[in-house]
Order: C-alpha cells, then structure tokens, then sequence
C-alpha cells in the first residue's frame, strides 16, 4: 500500500500530533507499506528525519516557530503542499491520502482527491475542530468553518484521537467518526517496579499557553508549601517567561524546575524520575505526555475535558477535576501528598490502563482503515 501523509508539523517541528503521525507512519512502514510524508519546512532550516524506512519532503510555509502555527504559515503550506504533492504524484501515485489536521492538512488532501480521485482519510486531533481549542482558533473558524463541510464530507473516513474530540466534531458536522486513540511503544516505557520518590515529585509537560493554564500551576503548588514535594515544569511558549517571574515572586525557584524545551527522550526520563502529572489544561485532544505518564505509572491530577476522560478512572488512577476549580486541584494534589499508600495505589492503575493505549494497536487500526478505503473505493 502505496500512502501519501500529509500534515503542517512532523517532528522535531510542532507537538502531539506530530508524534503521533511519526508513529504510524514507522508502524506502517515496517509492515511493509510505502510511506511519503509532505509536511512544512521551518524557516531556521529544520530538514531531518531520523527514520529511513520513510521518506520526509518538508515544503516552505515560512513557519517561524517549532511550537506554534500561525494562520498565514497555514495558508503558505496548503498552497506549497498542493504544489509539491501534485509533483510527486505524477511519478508516483499513492493509493491514499492521510490527512493529519483536518485543517490545514484537510484542504490539501481534498484538492488533491478532485484532481486525481485518489481517496483520503483525515485524522482530526483537536485544535482542528470548531471549538477544541477556542482561545486559538474561535476566531479562524468564525471565518474558516464554511470551506471547511466539503473536506469533511468527501473523506472516505474520519477518525478521532479521543471520545472527546470524536463528541465535540459531531457537534459540528454530520459525518460518521470512528476513534483510534493515541499509541506510544508501552513496553519501551513501562518500569518493571514502581519507585516511590521522597519528597513526592510533581510533574508537567507541554506548551506554555493559556490552554494549557502553566500559570495555574504555579498558584496551586504555591498554596502547597506547606507540604513536602518537589516539582518540574518541561516546555516552552509565550507565557514562558510570566512563568518563571511567578516562580520567582512565590519564591517558590528551589522547588520548581522550569526546563524549557526538552526532547521527547527527556521526558520520558523526567516521568520515570516522577510521582504525579499535574495539568489543569483548558482543551485536550488525547496528549502523549498523558500516555507516557500512564506508561510510566504516574498519578493523574487533571482537568476534565478532552482525552483525559479516556485515560483516567476518577478515584482508580487519577483524579478529574474542572478546569477552573483551584480548590479542589489542590485538594487532591494535597491528598496524593500526605498518603503515600493512595498515591501508590493511583500509579499501579495506571500501569494497567497504560495497556490500552499501546502503539501496535493503533497501528493495527489504521492499517485496517486505510486497506478498507482502497478496496471500497
């Protein structure tokens, strides 16, 4: 099987999504599929792929920033991806198309089906729905929304990463949706033994933005102080710095480490060294970093929205709590604190729930998918 994927930030560019496509392309691929991936070029001249067993063409989009997209580079990537994927299928003609974002990935694959009839699939994530990310893209979408039912309407199939963006793109258009969540390779993570850390080690990872709400995080650990913990903060973005002066005003600076940016690897390492995942985000697809705390037998403190309502049994493994309550996050949080035997109780759960998110089912999955779009096409 001969397939096209198509997506604005693969690896080392752009976040979850990104990794979650770098996955199934090199699952794919070592089942013996031919993978090309056309993705945008970051203007500092970012050109790698670390996999051989597929081929990676980065386009120009003038994309600025690793972490984050802005409009016009989207608008750039779709023209650019067009122009780029319409060359290559001239000497090599995919079977399918795999969209990753339904925006901007969607309309490239759309334009391209018109053109050459060849069929697509689109995964949405979150942030490419109406309302999965509202503080990012309400205003996009009050503009984008009505070009966007055609992309929708003529994918062969659509599949969601979580029940939640799966519920919330229901709302919006009237397709059917079928739900592939989010892998990792579980067996390359998972410890063999849980080890207890004293002083209990708290842990966030992600993007420095107000979805993500680090500036929360901050205020809860400071109503905290009381207690014994230590805690570390890994990403980077634009509410990086206002971070790091709360740190410093809560002179909380010997407590919580602030890392910045930190390769996958990295993290990965910091969870092993780690006891709970705080996140009181706003909006959530199905997040890696949530695979990997649950892989790495973590805690779950997080907010109740999104993909986390797949990862966490409330009271088994973790504990979901409303975005906007401080107060009952630092409940919780000071709970976990002060019973070693509960929080060791919540980790081992979430060793066992790690086992359904692993990355050799969803590669399985798509498989299916995508063969089951060819022969009915």
């Amino acid at each position: 099987m001969r397939i096209l994927v198509v997506i604005h930030e693969f690896p080392p560019v752009g976040g979850g999504g990104g990794h979650v496509a770098r996955d199934i392309c090199g699952g794919l691929a070592a089942k013996g599929h031919d993978i090309k991936v056309i993705t945008a070029k970051l203007r500092s001249g970012v050109d790698k792929n670390l996999d051989p067993s597929y081929s990676v063409k980065r386009v120009p989009s003038w994309r600025r920033n690793p972490s984050r997209a802005s409009l016009l580079s989207m608008i750039l990537f779709i023209v650019s991806a067009v122009i780029h994927c319409g060359l290559l299928i001239r000497n090599w003609k995919p079977d399918v198309i795999h969209a990753h974002f339904a925006v901007p990935a969607g309309p490239v694959a759309w334009i391209l089906s018109k053109l050459t009839s060849i069929p697509y699939i689109i995964t949405i994530h979150l942030g490419d729905i109406p309302g999965g990310t509202p503080q990012k893209t309400n205003k996009w979408f009050l503009f984008l929304k009505p070009f966007t039912y055609p992309i929708w309407n003529h994918a062969k199939k659509v599949v969601a990463v979580s029940e939640f963006s799966r519920d919330l793109a229901r709302m919006n258009y009237q397709v059917p949706i079928d739900v592939i969540h989010n892998g990792i390779d579980i067996s390359a993570i998972k410890p063999n033994t849980l080890k207890s850390h004293k002083p209990p080690r708290i842990v966030f990872a992600g993007r420095f933005v107000p979805q993500k709400q680090p500036l929360m995080i901050v205020d809860i650990l400071s109503e905290l102080s009381d207690q014994l913990w230590e805690a570390v903060m890994m990403g980077n973005g634009p509410q990086l710095i206002k971070v790091k002066e709360t740190v410093l005003l809560r002179n909380l600076q010997d407590r919580i480490s602030i890392t910045g940016w930190v390769a996958p690897e990295e993290v990965i390492q910091e969870f092993t060294q780690s006891d709970i995942l705080l996140m009181p985000s706003i909006s959530e697809g199905l997040p890696i970093v949530g695979i990997q705390a649950l892989a790495s037998g973590l805690a779950f403190i997080v907010s109740n929205i999104g993909g986390f309502k797949d990862m966490v049994d409330d009271g088994s493994n973790g504990y979901l709590i409303p975005f906007e309550d401080k107060k009952i996050f630092i409940a919780r949080l000071r709970l976990l604190l002060s019973d070693s035997d509960h929080l060791n109780y919540l980790r081992e759960n979430s060793l066992k729930k790690a086992s359904l998110f692993d990355s050799k089912r969803m590669v399985a999955d798509y498989e299916r998918i995508l063969l089951s779009v060819i022969k009915t096409d």
